[in-house]
Parts: C-alpha cells; structure tokens; sequence
C-alpha cells in the first residue's frame, strides 16, 4: 500500500496541469509553501500554476521568488467548443464577425450545405486535472477562487496539506501533520522524500520563510528539535534567513510603530489574560499616518508577548468613504479578531456578522467606539467562560 507521500507524488506524476491555490486571507506561511511548490513542480518540468484571491497584505511577501507568478484569479477554466459535423459536407473557408452581442460564424461548403442538424456544442473539461491547497482550513477560505468555480473543486482531485487541526480534511488526499510547526515544514518533508537534489536555494529560502513568518522567527512555543533541524537544513541548503528576516521583520516605518505603542498603552485583559484587547481612535491612526492594514503585525506580536492569550481582539474606529462632513468625518467602528486553540473567530462573534477565518475575523459594530468595547468585551468573556480554555 503507498504511503501519503507516495499517493500525492503519484497523482502530480499523472497530472498534466496543475493548480496551486491557498487562503484569500494570505499568510506567510501558506504563501511560501505554495510557491515553494511552485518552483519544485517546476523542475520536475510539470505544467503548474499557482493563483489565489488578492490581499491587501499581500506586498509583504513580494521578496519571494516566483512571487510575481501568483495569479489572481482563474481565466477560461474551460473551454466552449462548437462542433461541424462534416461526414457529407467539406468546408472549403471559415470566417467569423462579431455584430453587437453576437458571434456569427461563417462557413462555405465546398459543396452541398449544413444544416442545423450538423452542428453540436459541448464545454471542454478544465485546464488543470489537479489541485494542491496548502495551508487553507477549507475550500470556503480560498474565496473568490472557489466561489467563482465551485464545480472546478468538486470534479477535480484535490491534494489538501495542512498542519492546523481545524483543516476540515476535504481533499481526496489530506496531507496533515498536526506536529509540524509550520505547512512549509511539511512541505520539505515531502520534497525530500522525493529528490533532495531538486531543492535550490530559492525553493529553500521560501520553505525557511514559511516556518519563520509561522512561528514568528521561532518565538512560538511549540518549536520541536525537528523543526530546528529543518530550518538547519534548509540554511544548508542556501536558505537566506537574514533577507528574509530584513524583510519580515526589520522593514517597519516609524508610522506602524507609533500606532502599535498606542495600541500597547490601552491594552487590556482579562481571564488571566487569555482574553487580550485594545482600542483605536480615528485620530490614532491620522496622527500616526497609519492605516488598518497596520493591525495585523502588531496582533502577531501580541500572540508572541502573550502566550498564554488565546483571544486577541482590536475594536478600532475607520472613516467611512463617501460620507465625510465638512466639520467632522463619518466614521464606524470595527472589530478585528484573533484566536488559537481551537476555537472559532466567526462562531465567537456570529451575532456581530463577521467575515474572515476560523483564525482571524473581521466586523463592522454599529455603535460609538466606547459602548462596542463594552458589548463586544462582555459578549466575548460570557462565552469564553463557558469555554475549556
């Protein structure tokens, strides 16, 4: 019987075009796992593609090789095919000429005539015959790359590799190492397994920047001595851990850190501080030239600092386009939300609407900044307190 490994070799062996896709809500980990297989796929001269939906985050990984190939969505996924049944009729000259909405074909015989009995249509089948989704929990977080295609991902094999236990497990093979520290960790596993050799320094430095951007440059507790030994391995191999560190993590402007000081002089806790938050003014991010696309680094800090939080939550207020006053500008207030261990950012605050990940959501509130931290703290400890935390 083949190995997990061997069957997801097999089946990239047997594929003639190939799609790789991972979360909307990018991540450096997915990111770099996907384009290390990318590359990898690559050598093995195989006909790939990498595509996943646009994020504003998304220039933070720019540095990547093969970052530039990431597509943004899928393009003529299949084809619609007019079929001429010629067994009677030869065709002798074929043109076409678009009028308004319409495109009219024409054929001359080269002798007798067509009839509507001879024509025929169909839909080709899809471009890739196979699918590889890295670091994406389900397919309802790939976003529009799914929810344009829905058919595509059913009728074609999906090849699922994760390393979180909320992964739902919807590929035909689940790739899943729940010890792994990182998807790229997994994905150098794999790679060895097959060829070694095929490992260049550019597949390297994405695998080495994966496991970095998912354990916060190995600031996480749950490093293990393979996940050391991996990132050892990958430096050996040519990895360059300091431009990848120049840009994960010593590329901030003074703006972003004056925002993060004022989000660490208001922040709060409770639970023994498994619930983590803090509150942003509009005047907070104007005085500071920052925007909320700023908040997710600081959250990620936070998760280091704090170990022990299992919630971590920014209410911010955002101006409202098109709707400012001369005096004063309309503004709304959201809710930024990050959880580990397990549990559920979308179920924890369903009754506020949320888009985003089981791991990271998003809400709009509409109350004033001081009574939505109220309502959402006190929502938010009523249900963790029913938690196992």
């Amino acid at each position: 019987m083949l190995t997990q490994e061997q069957q997801i070799f097999e089946q990239i062996n047997k594929a003639s075009n190939i799609l790789i896709t991972f979360k909307k809500t990018w991540n450096g980990d997915a990111v770099a796992s996907a384009l290390a297989l990318f590359l990898f796929l690559k050598k093995m001269d195989k006909n790939v593609e990498v595509a996943a939906e646009k994020f504003s985050l998304d220039k933070l990984y720019s540095f990547l090789p093969g970052y530039t190939d990431i597509k943004h969505e899928l393009v003529n996924l299949r084809k619609f095919i007019i079929s001429l049944d010629i067994t009677n009729t030869k065709v002798s000259q074929i043109k076409y000429k678009q009028e308004e909405n319409k495109l009219n074909f024409i054929i001359s015989p080269q002798d007798g005539f067509f009839t509507a009995a001879d024509i025929s249509s169909s839909a080709s089948g899809f471009n890739y015959d196979l699918i590889i989704a890295v670091g994406t929990p389900d397919l309802e977080s790939l976003g529009r790359i799914y929810d344009n295609d829905t058919e595509f991902f059913y009728q074609t094999p999906v090849i699922n590799i994760d390393h979180k236990s909320t992964n739902e497990g919807f590929g035909q093979i689940n790739f899943i190492e729940l010890t792994a520290v990182a998807t790229s960790e997994i994905v150098f596993s794999l790679f060895v397994g097959f060829g070694r050799d095929l490992i260049d320094e550019d597949i390297a430095t994405c695998l080495l920047t994966g496991m970095i951007a998912e354990t916060k440059s190995f600031k996480t507790n749950n490093i293990t001595p393979q996940a050391l030994l991996t990132a050892s391995q990958l430096m050996s191999l040519g990895a360059r851990r300091e431009e990848i560190v120049n840009y994960l993590y010593r590329s901030k402007s003074i703006n972003v850190l004056k925002l993060w000081g004022r989000i660490l002089a208001r922040l709060s806790s409770s639970l023994d501080n498994k619930l983590v938050w803090s509150t942003l003014s509009l005047a907070d991010f104007l005085k500071t030239n920052s925007t909320d696309k700023d908040l997710t680094d600081v959250v990620d800090e936070l998760i280091v600092s704090i170990p022990q939080a299992k919630v971590i939550a920014i209410i911010y207020e955002n101006k409202v386009i098109g709707q400012e006053s001369k005096s004063e500008p309309a503004r709304e207030t959201n809710l930024l939300l990050y959880t580990m261990k397990n549990i559920d950012s979308l179920e924890l605050i369903k009754e506020f609407n949320p888009t985003g990940t089981k791991s990271l959501a998003r809400a709009i509130i509409n109350l004033p900044i001081v009574e939505a931290e109220k309502t959402i703290i006190n929502a938010l400890q009523d249900k963790l307190n029913k938690l196992p935390l």
